[in-house]
């Protein structure tokens, strides 16, 4: 089963419908998947923008918008409330003015739903760069209890084989603590991929046999996220061999639970793990899934601006999948 057939299980099971927010109500691609994930039963589905533009653009390309929510920052009836209620939670650095003017901005409408609890969680990007769709988000939603950074985590998919890699997006240079957080949202996400997570922390070198600033951080990184969370079976630092091949595990971390056997690899930094996912993207013919951002209160996560109904669709699902996580 793949990952996508598992997430959509999940939420086909679900005893609530995730309700999902997509904040390009107007884009073709947009409509397309998201009456494919309502005529599926798998999420409630609400729209943003021009109702009447919405509704002609559906009309020509044969989408049935029956039982899609479409909502209208313009002409919201409980916009000024929405106002108050984003001046409350930003505390002093933006004016109601200044609200006034952003909220009527999809993007910062959409995730203003999300943290009223009028919708579980929002899927963006297809016609906003990332940083429309994260900014809001960190502004807004903000972090989860105890996080303070948002990662990309991606899950790495061959046949039976299911691993995931973080950060593949957003942390350039994590210090120590930052790679902690990394390794715990990318332990959940192996989770909720029904994977047990055996977490490695990676560098160039394994258990000191090199030394240096960068050996360090790990290390560090390592001591942080098991007093944190002494119940997932984490190791470090480990070069990428040590952590995957068991006989090489062995070898270089005798008496290692993780050495050999892991399936969640932390990269020190982000080129590494941007280039070693596109690695085994494009070499090792992975399907890779994601980045999924991590990290936050609530499910919120970025489109490729290329990005295709079918791609539109999976997003939906995955985020619905992470909605489920977090009601848990």
């Amino acid at each position: 089963m793949s990952v996508f057939d598992l997430f959509k299980k999940q939420v086909k099971n679900a005893e609530k419908k995730p309700r999902l927010v997509f904040p390009e109500g107007t884009d073709v691609r947009i409509l397309e998947a998201t009456t494919k994930l309502k005529n599926e039963k798998l999420i409630d589905v609400i729209l943003l923008g021009n109702e009447s533009e919405i509704k002609k653009i559906a009309e020509e390309n044969n989408f049935d918008l029956t039982g899609i929510k479409i909502m209208d920052p313009e002409t919201y009836p409980d916009f000024d409330k929405m106002c108050d209620k984003f001046v409350e939670i930003r505390k002093g650095k933006n004016t109601l003015e200044d609200a006034e003017k952003m909220l009527k901005t999809n993007t910062y409408f959409g995730t203003m739903l999300v943290k009223m609890d009028l919708a579980d969680g929002m899927v963006s990007g297809a016609a906003h760069s990332t940083a429309d769709t994260v900014r809001p988000a960190l502004q807004i939603v903000k972090t989860a209890e105890g996080m303070h950074r948002v990662s990309g985590v991606m899950i790495m998919e061959r046949d039976d084989e299911r691993y995931i890699f973080a950060d593949c997006a957003m942390n350039i240079d994590p210090d120590s603590d930052t790679l902690a957080e990394i390794g715990y949202e990318a332990a959940k996400i192996a989770k909720m991929a029904e994977m047990e997570p055996k977490v490695a922390f990676l560098s160039f070198s394994t258990k000191g046999s090199a030394k240096g600033d960068m050996v360090t951080k790990v290390t560090d990184a390592l001591a942080k996220f098991k007093e944190a969370h002494p119940d997932i079976p984490a190791d470090g630092e480990l070069q990428f061999d040590a952590a995957f091949v068991p006989s090489v595990g062995e070898r270089k971390a005798p008496g290692s639970k993780v050495a050999g056997h892991a399936n969640v690899f932390v990269f020190p930094e982000l080129q590494s793990g941007n280039i070693g996912y596109k690695i085994a993207q494009r070499l090792g013919k992975f399907t890779a899934v994601g980045p999924i951002l991590e990290g936050l209160a609530a499910p919120i996560n970025d489109l490729s601006r290329g990005a295709s109904a079918e791609d539109v669709y999976y997003m939906g699902i995955l985020t619905a999948a992470q909605s489920l996580v977090k009601d848990e």
